[in-house]
């Protein structure tokens, strides 16, 4: 018995076409088919899919710049690259670059999908979030959570400013991309250039075919409680146990 999910607010509650919410959590106790649900209505879509745990924060949920393995080089004391011939000598030596996850893959692929859409209607994107309260939801999302706002048309009512790191690989994500819809979005923000502020990785704003579904055990519900203002931005959807078949009554 959980009344108080049932949120009034109406700016987490704009249905598509396809009559979905943007926004929802499915609740319940363990074992009865919160992710089997997700997974029926969104096959065929385009799907990221992430777990919270207790050690997620918003690098392994948005991305970082980490340590990996890459083919640099081989330079003199001059700093100048070795060569054989007109060939250049590289070896494999630890960088620094931007991983993205889950987030920045899903926020991406949406913005995508309305630069290569042919008409009005872009191809949706579904981001879940598996186990969302087995995370610290604030850590995670951080200035994120302002993004989950959304105004009648679907679109993010406040968009935030990315830091230098996130614009870098914004910028780079959609290099050469347009948006036929430019001007339409632009109109609900009273601004001329909003679209473009997005392409350049100046700014966040959620697009309306950026679908956030998550999944809550209300027997964990104790690990990482949710504040009220995070409630409030979904809708929820319970889930009860199925005594079909089961021979409980």
């Amino acid at each position: 018995t959980w009344p108080f999910l049932k949120s009034t607010s109406t700016h987490n509650r704009k249905q598509k076409s396809n009559n979905q919410l943007l926004q929802q959590i499915y609740y319940g106790a363990p074992g009865t088919g919160k992710s089997h649900i997700i997974k029926e209505q969104t096959k065929g879509e385009s799907v990221i899919r992430t777990t919270f745990h207790p050690d997620s924060d918003y690098s392994t949920f948005v991305g970082t710049y980490k340590p990996t393995m890459g083919l640099l080089p081989i330079c003199d004391e001059l700093g100048q690259p070795m060569k054989i011939g007109s060939t250049v000598l590289h070896k494999e030596q630890i960088i620094y670059e931007f991983v993205d996850q889950a987030f920045f893959q899903a926020y991406v692929r949406a913005w995508e999908f309305y630069a290569d859409a042919q008409d009005e209607t872009p191809q949706n994107q579904y981001l879940i979030i598996e186990e969302i309260n087995r995370g610290n939801c604030a850590q995670i999302f951080g200035d994120l959570f302002q993004l989950l706002d959304r105004n009648s048309d679907g679109f993010s009512d406040y968009y935030i400013n990315a830091d230098k790191d996130m614009k870098k690989q914004l910028a780079k994500a959609f290099k050469g991309k347009a948006i036929k819809q430019a001007d339409k979005i632009n109109s609900l923000y009273k601004e001329q250039n909003v679209v473009d502020k997005v392409l350049s990785g100046e700014i966040l704003l959620l697009p309306n075919n950026l679908y956030i579904w998550a999944t809550m055990n209300t027997s964990d519900q104790s690990l990482f409680p949710i504040d009220s203002a995070f409630k409030r931005r979904w809708d929820w959807e319970y889930e009860p146990i199925k005594y079909k078949n089961t021979g409980w009554k």
